[in-house]
């Protein structure tokens, strides 16, 4: 069950649903960097042990990466620049220095991204108004939620095992920050 303490604001579906195209450029880039991100992961060695997780999660994102540039290329979208998220943007600013402080934050922010993409990935797939439109982009979001939920419990559960109580107490600071930035309105054709 995922832990946020802010819910989506009640706009944020209407203007993905008007902006389809531009957002599915911007899930391209984002499961490509959620692959880079876990490899990047292997870098700490308080993330040694844990080299299989982490490509594993990464060729799965590789693969939601294929998924969504052949729906690209299906609908005759063109891949193009991401824009940048300012709530990953502002998120990955919160990270602290030091090796064993900045593992257990990144993996904390990226499991609030993956948490964040299960349940934006829910919301389209339950959204009538892609339901009776199209039937494909429905089916697309709904089979990549389980995945999105694994890596959200993945990344925390590694979190833990480095300090739990030291995870424990940045999740909750995270998790407030994630509330404030969730609030933040903007008009980019992002998912995050």
């Amino acid at each position: 069950m995922l832990m946020l303490r802010e819910k989506v604001p009640a706009d944020w579906l209407p203007k993905m649903l008007a902006r389809l195209p531009a957002v599915l450029v911007d899930h391209a880039h984002l499961e490509r960097k959620a692959a880079t991100t876990a490899i990047t992961l292997e870098k700490y060695p308080n993330l040694f042990g844990r080299v299989e997780e982490l490509n594993a999660i990464a060729i799965e994102e590789m693969q939601h990466f294929q998924l969504v540039l052949a729906l690209l290329k299906r609908r005759g979208i063109p891949f193009s620049q991401p824009f940048p998220s300012p709530w990953i943007r502002d998120l990955m600013h919160a990270v602290r220095r030091g090796q064993r402080l900045q593992v257990i934050d990144h993996l904390i922010v990226c499991a609030l991204i993956e948490g964040r993409s299960c349940e934006k990935f829910q919301m389209l797939a339950a959204s009538a108004e892609l339901q009776q439109n199209d039937s494909e982009l429905t089916q697309f979001y709904a089979s990549l939620v389980e995945s999105e939920g694994n890596h959200y419990a993945s990344y925390l559960l590694m979190a833990r095992d480095i300090d739990e109580a030291e995870a424990d107490r940045r999740l909750d600071f995270f998790l407030d920050l994630d509330a404030e930035l969730i609030r933040r309105p903007h008009e980019l054709p992002i998912l995050h």
